[in-house]
């Protein structure tokens, strides 16, 4: 199938996946966290509605179908981003079972419904925007790093505001925003289950956090064990080359 490319875009591969997907290194490509956060969500199988917020170019919706036949949306702010999702969700024959909407996360309770889905999933912007040095001047990138447009406060209460009773919302973050994140998450009813931290190696501090709550679930956290990317020869070690090439 023939897939039209803008710019300096290039059609990559999901190789564990055997997926493709549209990427742009001056508009967006998506990072190992979204990978990460897609592995670590726990999905319907047969049925369910999933939500991915922030969803960029789609990824994270594309990674899920393979994991579940349920139905998925994903909201993306960026026209162009939104763009290469859809065009890289019709290059995998994926319509029937993707749908990218173009709009600001904080309306999508409005848009899709209230309390009616499974799933919510989100990788938000990392950094506040300073107020006091500058920011990229690569707008796409802008956005996708900073809380321009949305807060993480914003992710978190859109996301029980779309979840059914019981639904789960999964969060991948920096460590420093734990505690917010945390408290952020029983303030809108979303009580933390699963955490998970991912770490550049061993010897290294984390730098990466993997959280999931249950809409109105009783509190019973559980960490899980720690998730290394690199081996002591800075190669990927199996888990990662797992999750990013299918290797056994």
């Amino acid at each position: 199938m023939m897939v039209q490319l803008m710019g300096d875009e290039r059609l990559d591969y999901l190789l564990a996946e055997d997926l493709r997907i549209i990427q742009s290194p001056s508009v967006f490509a998506f990072s190992l966290d979204a990978v990460l956060l897609a592995r670590f969500t726990y999905v319907p199988i047969q049925k369910g509605n999933i939500v991915d917020l922030c969803s960029g170019n789609g990824v994270i919706p594309l990674l899920l179908s393979t994991r579940s036949k349920g139905k998925i949306y994903g909201v993306e702010i960026q026209k162009r981003l939104y763009h290469m999702g859809v065009r890289s969700i019709e290059y995998n024959q994926l319509s029937h079972q993707i749908e990218m909407i173009h709009g600001d996360l904080k309306n999508a309770p409005k848009t899709l419904g209230y309390s009616k889905y499974d799933v919510v999933t989100c990788n938000p912007p990392y950094f506040i925007t300073p107020s006091n040095k500058e920011i990229n001047e690569n707008q796409h990138l802008a956005i996708a790093r900073h809380e321009i447009y949305c807060t993480l406060e914003d992710c978190i209460r859109v996301s029980s505001e779309l979840l059914k009773q019981g639904g789960k919302a999964s969060f991948v973050h920096r460590p420093g925003r734990l505690l917010d994140l945390i408290t952020l998450m029983r303030k809108y009813r979303l009580e933390p289950k699963r955490i998970q931290f991912v770490y550049p190696k061993m010897g290294k501090e984390a730098n990466t956090i993997l959280v999931e709550g249950i809409k109105d679930g009783r509190p019973d956290l559980k960490i899980l064990p720690p998730l290394f990317v690199y081996d002591e020869n800075n190669e990927y070690t199996p888990e990662i080359r797992v999750i990013l090439y299918g290797d056994k």
